[in-house]
């Protein structure tokens, strides 16, 4: 292993931290190729783990960043969220310098996968930081003889300090399907987006750069050839339901979810897909 970047233990499972000369931290599991935890240099934590999140090496874990692969939500007849999130990935390479470490981690389809999804391929999630951006890279190669075809997400949960006092820009104008309505389709009309109930909604092409702003701090979510967006908190009651959320887990947490959903990315036999994601702290 490279100095700044170490083979660790999280509650069991095997994580990798990596951290730059100036101070930029990151923890990735290998378990669902999840990254875990971000601070910039000089900075606080940006993404929010549950402290009640499993991790039994079998359960997806709640917060960070998922891998929803090859299959967003129950948009489909897989498990929700597909497969990626719950299965154990490798080390495929890193590397390191003076500003920066990443790693990249593969998975590749088997046995157990083709049985679900009866599609060879390999995804490659390349992590990797600086001294203020982490940038998340997904990418898809079909390695079987036939076209396939998926939805994804990289499942970003925000830290935050109050949800209430946040406000999403670059919305407006946008169709969404507003999922907490039963999947209806609506405009969004506002500046900003303000979070006071329950929102779950899809954006469907939306612009390459969002700007998340809480109090005196922002976030730049910037998403390359992911044409959708996902905004999500569940509110009080929704998150009542899920086991592993704390009661008030909800108000410290959004997610902005880069996404390929409306149009299911289509991918040759023998070719290969990417989609990008990368957080700015300002």
């Amino acid at each position: 292993m490279n100095e700044q970047i170490e083979l660790a233990e999280l509650h069991g499972q095997p994580v990798l931290k990596l951290q730059t000369p100036d101070g930029a931290v990151a923890l990735v599991s290998l378990f669902g190729g999840h990254v875990l935890s971000w601070t910039p240099a000089g900075g606080n934590e940006r993404l929010y783990l549950s402290p009640k999140a499993l991790f039994d090496g079998k359960t997806a874990i709640r917060g960070g960043v998922p891998v929803c692969f090859p299959q967003f939500a129950d948009q489909g007849p897989l498990p929700k969220h597909g497969f990626a999130r719950n299965r154990l990935w490798t080390l495929a390479s890193q590397r390191a310098g003076k500003d920066y470490a990443m790693v990249n981690l593969r998975l590749e389809s088997d046995a157990d996968t083709l049985a679900l999804w009866p599609h060879p391929f390999a995804l490659e999630l390349s992590i990797s930081i600086g001294a203020d951006r982490l940038d998340m890279e997904l990418e898809v190669e079909n390695t079987g003889s036939a076209p396939l075809a998926f939805t994804a997400a990289l499942h970003t949960y925000l830290a935050v300090r109050e949800v209430e006092t946040c406000q999403v820009e670059g919305l407006r104008g946008l169709q969404y399907q507003n999922t907490a309505q039963g999947g209806s389709l609506a405009l969004e009309t506002g500046t900003e987006l303000t979070v006071e109930d329950e929102v779950d909604r899809i954006y469907y092409q939306a612009p390459p750069t969002l700007l998340l702003r809480e109090g005196h701090r922002a976030l730049g979510v910037h998403a390359e050839n992911f044409p959708d967006v996902v905004i999500w908190n569940p509110w009080e009651h929704k998150n009542a339901t899920l086991a592993d959320m704390p009661a008030d887990g909800f108000r410290r947490m959004l997610c902005i979810e880069a996404a390929a959903i409306q149009n299911p990315v289509q991918v040759e036999a023998g070719k290969s897909w990417w989609g990008r994601q990368t957080l700015v702290a300002l």
